[in-house]
């Protein structure tokens, strides 16, 4: 073969060959597909595992001890979890608060999970002590907020199917007090307004993600659970002991669920912006020396 014929074809699968754009670690400056953002939101959660995971293991044995005395009034214990048909209507206050307090912990780790997020999508992981340290963090306000959050929720929840709405509406919220830097009174409105862009895509993919992981957990729950039943290493008979091993088992289930639902919602929040605002754009043609916090701000 001529040498100048193969460079001449070299450069003809150059010139044809489709353009780099980026691998999905974490997050490339770049909208991605429902399915890169659920594989981004993994990718985060590996990589701040080491503060995220202990911090969600303290969140989700303080929501089970909330919501004990809730399920022992409803009759929702262990092996059959189901209530009386007379105690039905605490079972449903068992399930709107258990609702309620998923969405005040996912909002809660959605604050380091979204300073994680800001950090990889500008090219760099963020370190331990930083995602620890409170200077900037917006802490204060991230927990004035949490609980109007989870009270709107608890209300849809005891209204059926609202629920639906409710949970898809604020997934943005932790991310647009730390990153978009925006006052705690316009958190909520900007939260549900990037929700409901380009049709609700934000709402219903922080649903999709929410339900995957639902029936993960369960399955992971209740198959330990059995799984320990059927080794005769837990007396069904014992009902202190299926409770306490039915907490346990479902506190370390969502010790790791509800970090992955807050790096999704850290992921999501991003993408959104780089859709709907031009973020990858702006960030793109950003002057140099110019700080994280400047650069990710939402213009006001």
């Amino acid at each position: 073969m001529i040498p100048g014929r193969a460079v001449a074809r070299h450069q003809d699968r150059q010139e044809y060959a489709l353009p780099d754009v980026g691998p999905t670690a974490v997050l490339p400056r770049r909208p991605l597909t429902v399915g890169e953002l659920l594989d981004s939101a993994v990718l985060l959660l590996r990589g701040q595992g080491r503060l995220l995971i202990p911090l969600g293991a303290l969140l989700a044995v303080g929501e089970q001890l909330l919501l004990l005395p809730l399920r022992r009034l409803a009759g929702a214990d262990p092996p059959t979890w189901m209530a009386d048909l007379d105690d039905l209507g605490w079972l449903w206050l068992v399930l709107a608060v258990g609702a309620a307090t998923e969405a005040v912990i996912i909002t809660l780790l959605g604050n380091p999970a979204a300073r994680a997020a800001g950090a990889a999508l500008l090219g760099r992981r963020a370190g331990l002590v930083e995602l620890l340290r409170p200077r900037g963090a917006r802490w204060g306000a991230t927990l004035l907020l949490a609980a109007p959050v989870g009270a709107l929720v608890l209300l849809a929840s005891l209204a059926g199917p609202v629920w639906l709405l409710a949970f898809g509406m604020w997934g943005s919220l932790a991310a647009a007090l730390v990153l978009d830097r925006v006052p705690a009174w316009r958190a909520l409105d900007r939260a549900a307004g990037l929700a409901l862009r380009g049709g609700a895509r934000a709402a219903a993919v922080r649903l999709l993600g929410y339900l995957g992981w639902w029936l993960l957990r369960v399955g992971l729950a209740l198959g330990t659970f059995y799984g320990l039943a059927s080794l005769d290493l837990l007396d069904l008979r014992d009902a202190d002991g299926r409770t306490l091993t039915a907490m346990a088992v479902f506190a370390a289930v969502n010790a790791v669920a509800y970090p992955a639902l807050a790096c999704l919602d850290a992921v999501l929040h991003l993408d959104n912006r780089m859709r709907t605002e031009g973020l990858d754009i702006r960030l793109s043609r950003s002057p140099a020396g110019l700080t994280e916090p400047v650069l990710l701000a939402a213009d006001r």
